[in-house]
């Protein structure tokens, strides 16, 4: 399966998806796959500042626990309040309802450094 032309991917396997200032956030179907089951997801708390680079968060599988990195700074503007009670849904969906944050972005630039889809599909297969 082909992972949205709308995203960019980072080598960390997180994708992000600009619509204007709001950078949506969550991590791949490859990461989902190498994880496996997730169990539990927790992010930084809205209103958090953050820096390129920065950990927002982590998600935990029976597998192992990963950390979250984002690429672009700003402030947490949003975290998906579903996956507290359903972090199956990064498994399930994990370009749609498993997103995991949304940052209203200081400098959304970073970006255009990314993998676009077709590039990151060609060295992470899901």
């Amino acid at each position: 399966m082909s992972s949205p032309a709308d995203c960019r991917f980072s080598q960390t396997h997180e994708w992000f998806r600009a619509a204007g200032d709001t950078v949506t956030v969550g991590i791949t179907r490859f990461a989902v796959n190498e994880l496996t089951d997730v169990t539990y997801v927790q992010m930084k708390p809205v209103g958090t500042a953050v820096k390129a680079g920065d950990s927002i968060g982590e998600v935990e599988s029976v597998k192992a626990t990963s950390d979250v990195y984002s690429t672009v700074g700003g402030q947490i503007a949003e975290v998906n309040a579903a996956l507290a009670d359903h972090p199956e849904l990064v498994n399930q969906d994990p370009f749609g309802k498993g997103w995991l944050v949304k940052i209203k972005a200081s400098d959304a630039g970073p970006l255009k450094n990314l993998m676009d889809a077709a590039t990151y599909d060609g060295k992470f297969p899901a």
